[in-house]
């Protein structure tokens, strides 16, 4: 088990609890007394020993030590569970538990079953990021900032259009989210090699009532050899992390002293170095960097996983098993910081402004030349504008003074013209427009993701 990050840098958000050792277990028994009742259901177990499964599949009854001196002895996971919940059903209803079921069909559904109260954490959490960035977009839509390509100045832009990107990927990663759910949510219950020879006359049908009594989607091929929708979710929570990871490295950049323009939240009293009183630093930025790594290194080994030999594999079940653990258990770390972070960003829009007055003007070379081009042609236009900021650049004068010493540009523009199409703040195109439409988006978003789970909740979480 990982483990658990300083409280200063998170919160968990309740996803380790749910791989704990007691969580998986109960998730078992409440698939073990849902088989017992679909079972029942189809005449297979005699109804009364399935409501007394369903009685007893609680682990507060059981007998821990019982269990864990069977675990030491057998080595399986699930056949000490089986045993006590069978020594603890009255009359002859244990002989009826696990009936015609193998230990991965209970264990995956049982997962599946974890998954999906992981899962509406994880849309919690991602409503609350869009929530904050949100207010970020609105906050910064005309705060004049330097768009840099390839690290150097290339273009005027907003804050808000940066965190309008930043919305768009992540309400691209709630789409994805959304459109595994009906692949992921599912039972199965193949038994031993998929045939499902174990259910008789009744075949699939136990799997589909065993699945409406979870409130899951049903295989349309139980077997233990498939798992790339396990692997699928594991590969779209790398691609939420990563562009967590991608606004985080942002914002650890923008906060260095040489750029100044942001900061993430630093408590009071946090401390950044035990030797260098001054430090503040981006160690929500860092932490999620580094979680991020980490889960993305999941993602090798989920589609590993999927490469099962014959009908069943254990290697290949405890390689899914630790890429959905690992994967769901920092993804709770990066959202929870995510969430931090964007709700608590400070923005310095003097220094972006500062920022972006280091090149002298040259920032607007592009609108200038565009400009200058409508008479002499964009080309020629291109060549005279790069030799004057080239000078610029190398000779450090003034980039406005070259371009007076032009004659095809003093012969068009006057200094005054000049200082005008040299102004930032006319060429941001569609920068403030669109960081409105991606907070309306973002907006939109989080409180259809809040709706989903108030519904969810309302329905039991199902």
């Amino acid at each position: 088990m990982q483990e658990r990050p300083p409280q200063a840098i998170v919160s968990d958000p309740g996803v380790r609890a749910l791989f704990e050792r007691d969580a998986r277990w109960q998730a078992w028994l409440d698939v073990e007394a849902a088989l017992a009742r679909a079972e029942a259901g189809l005449g297979m177990v005699p109804p009364e020993a399935a409501a007394e499964i369903g009685r007893k599949a609680n682990l507060a009854l059981f007998d821990i030590p019982r269990v864990e001196e069977g675990l030491r002895v057998t080595g399986h996971p699930l056949v000490p569970l089986i045993w006590e919940l069978d020594r603890i059903c009255d009359g002859d209803a244990g002989g009826y538990v696990h009936w015609g079921a193998t230990t991965q069909n209970i264990t995956q559904t049982g997962q599946i079953l974890l998954l999906r109260r992981v899962h509406a954490i994880f849309l919690g959490l991602i409503a609350g990021a869009l929530e904050a960035m949100a207010e970020l977009a609105e906050r910064s839509s005309e705060m004049l900032i330097a768009g840099r390509t390839h690290g150097q100045h290339a273009l005027p832009a907003t804050f808000g259009l940066k965190v309008a990107t930043w919305i768009d990927e992540f309400t691209r990663h709630v789409d994805r989210l959304h459109e595994c759910e009906p692949r992921l949510f599912v039972a199965m219950l193949g038994g031993g090699a998929g045939t499902v020879a174990s259910f008789g006359e009744h075949g699939l049908e136990v799997q589909h009532r065993l699945a409406e009594e979870l409130g899951l989607g049903s295989m349309p091929v139980p077997a233990r050899t498939i798992v790339d929708h396990l692997a699928e979710y594991v590969t779209v929570l790398a691609m939420l992390n990563a562009t967590c990871a991608r606004i985080a490295r942002e914002v650890y950049t923008l906060m260095k002293q040489e750029f100044g323009e942001v900061e993430e939240p630093v408590p009071p009293g946090s401390v950044g170095s035990s030797t260098m009183p001054q430090k503040r630093n981006p160690k929500l930025s860092q932490a999620i960097i580094s979680a991020e790594a980490q889960a993305r290194a999941m993602a090798p080994l989920a589609l590993e996983a999927m490469q099962v030999e014959h009908e069943a594999d254990a290697a290949n079940s405890g390689m899914i098993g630790r890429a959905v653990s690992e994967t769901c258990m920092l993804t709770g770390d990066i959202l929870s910081r995510m969430v931090t972070l964007l709700g608590g960003l400070r923005l310095f829009p003097e220094r972006m402004r500062a920022n972006l007055e280091l090149s002298g003007g040259m920032i607007m070379s592009e609108a200038l030349m565009l400009e200058l081009g409508a008479t002499i042609g964009r080309q020629q236009a291109h060549d005279v504008i790069y030799e004057a900021a080239q000078e610029s650049a190398t000779s450090g004068r003034p980039f406005d003074e070259l371009l007076m010493e032009s004659e095809q540009v003093a012969s068009r523009f006057s200094r005054e013209e000049i200082a005008v199409l040299l102004d930032p703040s006319r060429y941001t195109g569609q920068s403030q427009a669109l960081a409105e439409a991606g907070a309306a988006r973002a907006r939109e978003t989080a409180a259809a993701l809040r709706e989903t789970l108030a519904t969810a909740e309302a329905g039991g979480g199902r």
